[in-house]
């Protein structure tokens, strides 16, 4: 009997450390930054091979040093980098780039906005992206206070926070939250976002690894909040969007496998009040701009 006891503890112990090395990876593969998140030249380059038209207008602006770079101290005691262009316009664009991404590869956003539009575009790299500090990826939960002091900042009138993959998590996460004091309209486009962090890993769990959310997404989730304070749960996008009262428009493509199409229609079934709803036809994770490029500016153009 003592030697079951043993060998059942010893069994035990081995499943547990198995476990807890399991789940620490998974949080480091999930949750790390990309190591060439600071490399600003090779982001530009991306930029400008995927939409060449942007560069004559990068270039435009930072000749007459209108694209401008801002450091500011978040709450958290972080510095956080965006980029902006300043028109003294009444409207405001908040471009939030994707996972593992920054601010500079979604200029294609801001272009829309300021070029086309005349508005003031924003475009920040969020926590542990690009120039910004951090550790590790905050999944659009913690970024979205990070957002809500970007708006402060360069409150306006009217703000639209326009969101791609995980940035339209964040976009999403954050419409529930009150809005800056003095920002009278806002309005949210949430492109390929996700319905929780749960969810989302669930899915590439099973994509990529084969694996069922038991018992590794609980203890990988239980991990995130010993050490980052926050839960995959806890990050539901799903449930904070049925709280929102400001319009918003989901786009998503119809073929889309990394954050599934079917995360779109679950969100605009929970979202009360205004609302659209947009699944591009033929386009895969974060194409539906690149690919319907009239018709997506279409519909983010502003009602007159």
């Amino acid at each position: 009997m003592k030697r079951l006891c043993i060998a059942l503890l010893t069994l035990t112990a081995i499943i547990g450390s198995a476990l807890l090395a399991s789940g620490l990876y998974m949080l480091d593969y999930s949750l790390a930054p990309d190591p060439g998140r600071a490399n600003t030249d090779s982001c530009y380059r991306q930029l400008f091979a995927r939409f060449p038209y942007t560069k004559p207008w990068v270039d435009s602006l930072r000749s007459n040093r209108l694209l401008r770079d801002t450091f500011v101290t978040m709450p958290t005691g972080e510095r956080h980098h965006a980029m902006y262009v300043w028109n003294n316009s009444r409207h405001t664009a908040v471009v939030i780039h994707g996972w593992r991404d920054c601010g500079i590869k979604f200029l294609y956003l801001a272009h829309f906005y300021e070029k086309e539009l005349g508005w003031n575009v924003v475009v920040p790299d969020l926590h542990a992206h690009g120039l910004s500090e951090g550790s590790a990826a905050g999944m659009g939960w913690l970024d979205r206070e990070d957002v809500l002091e970007w708006m402060r900042v360069f409150r306006t009138d009217s703000m639209t926070v326009h969101g791609v993959s995980m940035g339209a998590a964040t976009a999403m996460m954050m419409s529930a939250e009150a809005m800056p004091r003095g920002v009278r309209s806002v309005n949210f486009v949430a492109d390929c976002g996700y319905t929780s962090v749960w969810d989302e890993f669930s899915c590439q769990l099973k994509e990529q690894f084969g694996l069922p959310p038991f018992p590794l997404m609980y203890v990988t989730s239980a991990l995130c909040r010993l050490l980052y304070g926050w839960s995959f749960g806890e990050a539901d996008a799903l449930g904070q969007v049925a709280k929102s009262p400001y319009p918003m428009l989901f786009i998503h493509g119809d073929s889309d496998t990394f954050v599934p199409t079917w995360m779109a229609l679950s969100l605009y079934a929970a979202k009360p009040g205004h609302k659209k709803l947009w699944i591009s036809p033929h386009c895969g994770h974060a194409e539906s701009f690149a690919k319907h490029r009239e018709e997506y500016e279409r519909l983010i153009m502003p009602a007159r």
